[in-house]
């Protein structure tokens, strides 16, 4: 059943501008921006892009099949970034509240390299006395020797992808994990007993059935983990399952989303976003978003200064994302910003309804007034038309109803100004290729 026979699955708005929309920057020093980390308060991110094969819907920056000698090489290159970050946030007392490392599979290090990499962040940086420590895993990788690393670093939040407890799913996702090492890997979290536990699974997957989805959700609460967060299939150019010919079916994701959220609720789950399902009753509380400031180690992360976003370039195939690490390994100052983007004041208000709207509670109005001198109504019309279809509900708090929360993927796009579309549109007419991620013209509902 599609909505007004219309795709609801137009493009997952995790981040605002998508990095194709960044150029080349040349003159922009670390250095500069640096006061933005005083003290308390900021986020730190390292990114190690390496797995051990590359999911078939995968089109992260990962790459599979590299030697124990390279990730070395790769983990002394951070370790030369984070000598130079320190020396510029020493004088500002930069303490960190917040450290995710994510990739790629950070669990493919060695204990050695996982060691090497703990060792080396807390070094070089200052954390807070409750810092929230997240890392991602895989099952193949999940060991009790890896566990009891992440333990002792104190890690608060491990997040697993597990997709589905199907082997036949597993297997047309290009999933190396089967079902059973999926369980093995759960048991071993769950005896380490961390925090906060996630799981993510994916629906729309060729030949899955909204019994088969329901059948993995099931028994992924009989784990009892603290987050689920189920995600659409989407299959962007250069993934695996591209090659395959693999085409989503929208009609058939969308009454599997609808029968996953209403289950999860049932059992319950808090539903924060269209994703994002929380173990509890307890409402989220609002927490503010879009002018966090943020640092990224490593390459394939992106760091959020202010107006200043900046990463190493958009890639996706193996051969770029290569080039990427040797350049990143080859970089002799780190403190150069090379490629990002300056957020103009329009663009600055577009990155904070998209960071408050599709996330519950919502966009608080009087803070939105407060921070910008606008009403987010008047500096966004095409609400009036989403609140008169019944997609938003305005409050204390501008949100997305049940409605709209499963329409995140086709509402959110519409956010993105015709400035940001352009840059978009220009990176994919330079490379030659088609990729999902450009918002096509919507539809009207």
């Amino acid at each position: 059943m599609m909505v007004n026979n219309m795709n609801p699955y137009m493009q997952y708005m995790y981040s605002y501008p998508h990095k194709t929309a960044y150029r080349s920057l040349s003159g922009i020093l670390l250095s500069k921006y640096a006061s933005l980390l005083k003290g308390e308060g900021h986020g730190l991110y390292l990114h190690i892009p390496f797995c051990q094969t590359k999911c078939g819907y995968c089109n992260l920056f990962s790459v599979t099949g590299q030697t124990q000698e390279r990730i070395d090489r790769y983990l002394a290159a951070v370790e030369r970034q984070s000598r130079q970050y320190q020396e510029i946030l020493e004088p500002y007392q930069t303490v960190f509240s917040s450290l995710d490392i994510g990739g790629g599979t950070p669990l493919l290090l060695t204990k050695k390299q996982l060691e090497r990499m703990f060792g080396g962040l807390k070094e070089h940086f200052q954390f807070c006395e409750d810092l929230k420590l997240g890392v991602e895993t895989a099952p193949n990788q999940t060991t009790k020797e890896k566990l009891a690393i992440l333990k002792q670093a104190g890690v608060s939040r491990i997040s697993m992808g597990i997709q589905s407890f199907s082997d036949r799913e597993l297997g047309a996702l290009r999933r190396q994990h089967n079902a059973k090492q999926a369980k093995e890997a759960l048991t071993l979290i769950k005896f380490f007993d961390f925090s906060c536990v996630n799981v993510d699974f994916i629906y729309g997957i060729p030949g899955q059935t909204v019994d088969s989805l329901l059948a993995s959700l099931r028994e992924a609460i009989s784990f009892e983990p603290d987050e689920i967060f189920i995600y659409p299939l989407y299959v962007k150019h250069g993934a695996g399952l591209e090659q395959e010919g693999i085409v989503p079916e929208p009609e058939e994701a969308l009454l599997q989303y609808r029968a996953a959220r209403d289950f999860l609720k049932k059992v319950g789950f808090r539903q924060d976003s269209m994703r994002r399902f929380v173990r509890g009753s307890e409402k989220r509380q609002f927490s503010e978003c879009g002018f966090g400031t943020s640092l990224a180690l490593g390459c394939g992360g992106r760091s959020y200064l202010g107006r200043l976003h900046f990463c190493s370039p958009y890639a996706i195939t193996r051969k770029e994302c290569l080039l990427r690490l040797d350049e990143f390994e080859q970089t002799e100052d780190y403190t150069k910003i090379t490629h990002g983007i300056f957020l103009s004041e329009e663009e600055l208000k577009r990155r904070y309804v998209i960071r408050h709207l599709l996330i519950r509670p919502g966009l608080a109005l009087a803070r939105y007034y407060d921070s910008f001198g606008s009403q987010v109504m008047e500096d966004f019309p095409q609400l009036y038309d989403w609140e008169e279809k019944g997609y938003l509900l305005r409050g204390e708090y501008l949100s997305l109803s049940d409605k709209g929360l499963e329409l995140s993927d086709y509402l959110g796009p519409q956010l993105i100004s015709a400035e940001i579309l352009a840059a978009m549109v220009e990176w994919e007419k330079l490379y030659g290729k088609t990729y999902d991620f450009v918002p096509r013209q919507p539809e009207k509902l």
